[in-house]
């Protein structure tokens, strides 16, 4: 018979053993799949079948998109932005205000776009580095910079948010400025001169030249140089103008202004396989399973802007008060997604945005919601938003017409702050699919809104069911709440002089 001390010993061994195993296993991150995470969704929703997606090709022989007009609209009538749950009319701003507008943003944080967890990390911004560099001829002042969110309570995913921020270096004070979702890239390098290329170049072949058979490579092209360059910049550092349209940075800087760009992907990457594995959301999660009201990608996109819009508080070169949001496509989306749930952005440019943005949920036209919930972009949004594509559950069939919110809403929770809501045209590749008039009536939907803050709008009627949009390329800028089509594709930089203009009218710029 063993003593009692060994037998107790052994179980305290076994017992940490299994504990200490335990809890690797509730550490790592699951990892799973796009289609193990949306599954997973489903069955914590008790959905048991999803309606299809549309097909983008009207000819397809399965579930085509529809682009009739007369069948756009199956559910004619929105939700009215003035009307409580409780059905009392709104009559005045503080109504808005203390009633009405949290009721329409807890709708759209419960059911579309998710809720920032409590546990949300703080983020500290470091400055990698900063150097004057040039766009065209204009001196401009690059820092580029990262916002490291804190994952001490689970070390095994690390958030690193890319930011770059560009302001003109001859400025006379704090300028203006424009944030856009999209890579964090410097405009202009500043580039070595000839001779330190030169040296660089000498210093390369002498370390390639240490191994045999690179040496033999080198020995028969003596004239050649491993280091090339970059062409467009010469010994003054600056590089030749772009022809054609400037682009929208190079408008931007020209006009005085400045812009910072942000990287989505580094605040949570744009995939469903992420959603347990790298990210802000999976941060926040320890690499488990999203609840149904948790955020998606597009909820975490915008709470970074917030975070980047907290750094350019901070920054002397930046006027605050006057900062704005810019994307386009998706990005178009979390863009006004940020306007919508951060009341600092002064103003925002919203571009091609479509369903999930400023297009309207409840319109069959192009892209509809069964789209967003269960094809490839069910990460940007809630895991509530499936519950409305819907054919067979617990709780039964729901389809768009059920959504408690719509986008005129969204577009709402930004008055009485200005919105330039831009789209392109079809035959340049803004395809079909965005629902252009459907977004230009949740535009005219949300009017009643800025009317009620006091504030000019489109000069249009409030009737979204009869008004039409406008001839492409003719503006309907007088107001802060506006729109134009211009005649390119799916980009904004042909509405970019316009947008600089209005905005320069609105935020009262200074013109030096």
């Amino acid at each position: 018979m063993k003593p009692l001390g060994h037998i107790v010993f052994v179980i305290l061994i076994s017992f940490t053993q299994t504990t200490v195993a335990q809890s690797k296993n509730l550490s790592d991150p699951l990892c799973l799949s796009a289609s193990e995470a949306h599954k997973a969704m489903q069955e914590k929703l008790g959905i048991i079948k999803l309606r299809p997606g549309k097909n983008g090709n009207p000819s397809a022989a399965n579930n085509p998109a529809n682009y009739n007009p007369q069948l756009a609209n199956p559910y004619p009538n929105l939700p009215d932005v003035l009307i409580t749950k409780n059905g009392n009319k709104v009559t005045s701003a503080d109504q808005w205000w203390n009633t009405r507008r949290p009721e329409i943003k807890e709708g759209f944080a419960t059911e579309v776009y998710g809720k920032i967890p409590e546990n949300v990390p703080e983020v500290s911004w470091k400055t990698l580095f900063t150097e004057q560099e040039y766009i065209g001829w204009t001196p401009v002042i690059a820092k580029k910079l990262v916002g490291h969110v804190d994952n001490s309570t689970y070390p095994q995913i690390d958030v690193n948010i890319s930011m770059t921020v560009v302001t003109p270096a001859n400025a006379k004070g704090p300028v203006p400025i424009i944030m856009m979702f999209g890579p964090s890239a410097l405009p202009a390098p500043r580039q070595p001169n000839r001779e330190d290329f030169a040296v660089l170049n000498e210093g390369l072949r002498k370390l390639l030249q240490k191994d045999p058979e690179l040496k033999q490579i080198l020995d028969k092209y003596p004239a050649y140089n491993p280091l090339v360059r970059p062409e467009g910049v010469n010994d003054f550092g600056f590089y030749r103008q772009p022809e054609g349209d400037l682009p929208k940075t190079h408008q931007l800087i020209n006009a005085g202004w400045g812009y910072a760009l942000i990287d989505p992907s580094s605040i949570q990457p744009d995939n469903g396989d992420a959603l347990t594995c790298e990210g802000i959301i999976a941060l926040t999660n320890k690499g488990q399973s999203r609840n149904p009201d948790d955020w998606g990608a597009l909820r975490a996109w915008a709470w970074g802007a917030t975070q980047g819009l907290n750094y350019l508080e901070t920054d002397s070169d930046v006027d605050a008060k006057k900062v704005g949001i810019e994307g386009v496509s998706r990005y178009g989306k979390a863009a006004l997604v940020t306007m919508a749930f951060d009341e600092r952005f002064a103003i925002g440019l919203i571009g091609s945005s479509g369903k999930g943005g400023t297009t309207l949920h409840r319109r069959n036209f192009g892209e509809a919601v069964e789209n967003l919930a269960g094809g490839g972009e069910f990460h940007w949004m809630a895991g509530n938003y499936l519950k409305y594509a819907t054919e067979e559950s617990g709780f039964g069939s729901m389809d768009a017409n059920n959504l408690p919110v719509d986008s005129h809403e969204l577009i709402a929770l930004c008055a009485p702050r200005a919105i330039f809501i831009s789209y392109g045209i079809p035959e340049q590749g803004d395809a079909n699919w965005l629902d252009h008039q459907g977004s230009y009536m949740a535009a005219v939907a949300a009017q009643p809104v800025y009317k009620l803050l006091g504030k000019e709008t489109m000069g249009v009627s409030n009737n979204y069911k009869v008004e039409k949009m406008p001839n492409v390329n003719e503006g309907l800028l007088n107001g802060v709440l506006a729109w134009r089509q211009h005649d390119g594709g799916h980009t904004d930089t042909p509405n970019i002089s316009h947008f600089i203009n209005w905005a320069n009218d609105i935020l009262k710029v200074k013109k030096e």
